[in-house]
């Protein structure tokens, strides 16, 4: 069995919708993760916050907004009178929930119901749609088998248990249809994933029941060796091991988050990156399996903030790095890239919320400096130890440009840089015309 899951622009429109049949094939025996359809997610997180806020006119005004979308939506993606009242009826019922949480006192628990009828929507939809044209299919609600824990990680075993019994009920049926995001916590409240959403359902399911291979369907011909909105001539990558995968996700690859792998990766469940647009693209393969002897991308993450902190105290000291990171695991910021001498260990972070608290604590230890708007430029590739000559090929390649900070060794994949944001454009262009023409 394969799990392929479709994000927002796949179902973004009527059209594609009904496109995907290109792609589905339902002989197969598969299962379908739907994200909400594109733009919807953030329409119903302004609807909670209006909520949260107390403006309830405001959120009455944007319900009936998004609910017009959806009349036109439906009108456009069902052909007979049945599919037609069926679809009226499921979007009458999603957003009549919505309107009544106006009578509630609203808290983040109501927020997170609001933000899961997104994909309740589209899957439900797409089941109904499919059964207007008769093919046949089953509709399996995650919050029925996806379950986080108290730490907010997801219990594969317990998806294992609750959605292979409901793929064994009838054997005879191949398409099951189900949304991504969305999952139960640990006191069987409505939840969801946050990192990785829909991709990361798709990974914990083809984990949970071994799937054959897990296919991640968007708009792009898989992972490109740089980022094609800022450099011309990107080339898919065919191959990656889930490793370089990871990487390239967590720094600034955005066709997949970083968390998603890891539960393919556990389980050796075969990733595929494709392109709903071009279906008959390559896209890349994400395996177990690295080629060796090459230089596979380069990824860029932007938002940074550089910490360096710069102690006497720190000369011959032992429980010094452990007492600085602390401070950072006290307000759960985690740190991206670390640099250290005999005096001095620098630190990068992305999220700067409790920014001013940690230079507080930090001032105990020495001297910091801050330095803000900073991008980490990353390389991912064969570094082997037994290598020659590809990391002065990236350096090389960014000699004219300042470097901040450099992390080699960590791991045997990876040379990431940090530099200021102004001269990112010119790192990623430098460094392509160097390591790929």
């Amino acid at each position: 069995m394969k799990v392929l899951k479709f994000g927002g622009t796949s179902v973004g429109s009527p059209d594609r919708i009904k496109k995907l049949l290109d792609i589905i094939q339902p002989q197969n025996r598969q299962i379908v993760v739907l994200s909400a359809v594109s733009g919807t997610t953030n329409s119903l997180l302004e609807i909670a916050q209006a909520y949260l806020s107390g403006d309830k006119n405001l959120a009455s005004d944007l319900t009936v907004a998004l609910k017009d979308k959806y009349e036109i939506f439906v009108k456009e993606l069902f052909a007979t009178e049945e599919g037609l009242e069926n679809g009226n009826d499921l979007i009458n019922y999603h957003f009549n929930l919505i309107a009544s949480f106006a009578n509630e006192h609203f808290t983040t628990i109501e927020e997170k119901i609001i933000l899961a009828q997104g994909e309740l929507i589209s899957t439900t939809l797409y089941h109904i749609y499919l059964t207007e044209i008769g093919v046949r299919s089953k509709l399996l609600p995650a919050l029925d088998f996806m379950k986080i824990d108290e730490d907010n990680e997801p219990i594969i075993e317990y998806t294992t248990e609750h959605l292979q019994p409901l793929l064994d009920e009838d054997p005879s049926e191949t398409l099951f249809i189900t949304q991504g995001y969305i999952c139960r916590n640990a006191f069987g409240e409505v939840d969801n994933l946050r990192r990785g959403g829909s991709d990361y359902t798709a990974s914990l399911i083809g984990a949970a029941i071994r799937a054959e291979e897990v296919q991640i369907w968007t708009d792009i011909d898989g992972m490109h060796n740089n980022d094609p909105r800022i450099v011309k001539g990107t080339k898919p990558i065919a191959q990656l091991s889930f490793d370089e995968a990871a990487e390239l996700a967590y720094f600034g690859a955005k066709i997949l988050h970083p968390q998603s792998v890891f539960p393919a990766q556990k389980y050796k469940v075969p990733v595929r990156l494709l392109n709903t647009m071009e279906p008959e693209a390559g896209g890349t393969l994400i395996t177990n399996e690295s080629e060796r002897g090459k230089i596979k991308s380069i990824a860029a993450k932007d938002g940074i903030t550089a910490i360096k902190i710069q102690s006497s105290r720190m000369l011959l000291a032992y429980g010094f790095l452990r007492r600085v990171f602390e401070i950072f695991e006290r307000y759960k910021t985690p740190i991206d890239m670390i640099t250290t001498s005999e005096v001095a260990v620098s630190v990068t972070i992305d999220d700067t919320r409790n920014l001013d608290e940690i230079i507080k604590e930090l001032n105990n230890f020495g001297t910091v400096e801050i330095d803000s708007n900073q991008t980490i430029v990353c390389v991912v590739g064969d570094f082997a130890a037994d290598k020659h000559g590809y990391a002065s090929r990236v350096f090389e390649a960014l000699k004219h440009i300042p470097i901040r900070m450099i992390s080699y060794g960590g791991s045997s994949y990876n040379i990431s840089m940090l530099l200021d944001d102004k001269h990112k454009v010119e790192a990623l262009r430098s460094l392509h015309n160097r390591l790929f023409e």
